[in-house]
């Protein structure tokens, strides 16, 4: 459907785990994380230019050359992949050296790597999108509708592919023409923990699905899943949680299942350093301390 999945719900409750519970259960690889905060901006998450770090290349790959004794005046276009067989003439065999490429500066966001024409969909996770600004949302869906977009700088230079760097650890990819465009749709999955209300068009572009707080034997299974087994006083912390989740607090699962672990395995008991303990590890997360 080209949809990303809106997910919202409490800060803890598991919306960000989705996105790697799907890239797990499909087999579609290493999840790509996009972490929204207010000055993020659609360019983060497309691509990278770093112009600074290709100028102080340009400028010792001209030292260099002087070095090696070829002091005729240097044009631009050399630089961009213009024509360099006067260079290279000039130069012995030994003293060639080529011009730092454009692509070597240039890095694809998450977002720009995902769009990457892969066989298999990659899953993209965007990550508390109500801290944005108010207009990144629209911007977003419009470039997931063309499923596709242009790197300026690349579509410029006058070379016809770039070899460019992405946001998988070591990974690269080529960009033919300056335009990246997806094969396959990604898997986007969008969390928000309700700070903000979004655009009628953004959610009309989304599918939306709600997370709520786990029900009391919900919660047990998840103790018993992850601790494998069900510790001796696993259901006192358990309907101690839920107590204070419905009495308005605002509380993680991680902190429960801290809680459990610490408690029933660490040999603390029920009072004394115990209880500091629990109240520690169970402290209402919406008061700051």
């Amino acid at each position: 459907m080209r949809r990303p999945l809106l997910i919202t719900g409490p800060p803890g409750v598991g919306k960000s785990t989705l996105a790697y519970l799907i890239a797990r259960e499909l087999g579609l690889g290493r999840v790509l994380e996009w972490n929204i905060v207010s000055r993020t901006t659609l360019r983060d998450g497309l691509y990278v230019h770093d112009a600074m770090g290709r100028a102080q290349a340009i400028a010792a790959w001209q030292a260099g050359l002087r070095e090696a004794g070829f002091t005729a005046p240097f044009d631009a276009q050399a630089v961009d992949g213009g024509p360099l067989e006067d260079v290279n003439t000039a130069l012995s065999t030994g003293d060639r050296q080529l011009p730092p490429f454009l692509g070597d500066f240039i890095t694809l966001g998450p977002l720009g790597t995902a769009l990457l024409p892969y066989d298999r969909p990659r899953v993209l996770l965007v990550d508390e999108l109500d801290k944005s600004d108010i207009d990144l949302p629209n911007d977003l869906l419009h470039v997931l509708e063309n499923g596709s977009y242009d790197v300026p700088e690349l579509v410029r230079d006058a070379a016809d592919t770039a070899r460019v760097h992405t946001s998988d650890p070591g990974g690269h990819a080529l960009v033919r023409g300056g335009r990246v465009e997806a094969r396959e749709f990604p898997v986007v999955v969008i969390t928000s923990n309700g700070e903000r209300e979004f655009p009628a068009a953004f959610r009309r572009r989304c599918l939306p699905l709600e997370m709520r707080t786990p029900s009391r034997e919900q919660l047990l299974a998840m103790v018993e899943r992850h601790l494998e087994g069900r510790p001796q006083g696993t259901e006192d912390l358990v309907d101690l949680f839920v107590q204070r989740v419905q009495a308005g607090g605002t509380h993680s699962l991680d902190q429960l299942l801290n809680a459990v672990q610490m408690t029933t395995a660490g040999g603390f008991q029920a009072d004394g350093d115990g209880r500091k303990l629990v109240e520690m590890l169970l402290r209402d997360l919406a008061k700051g301390r």
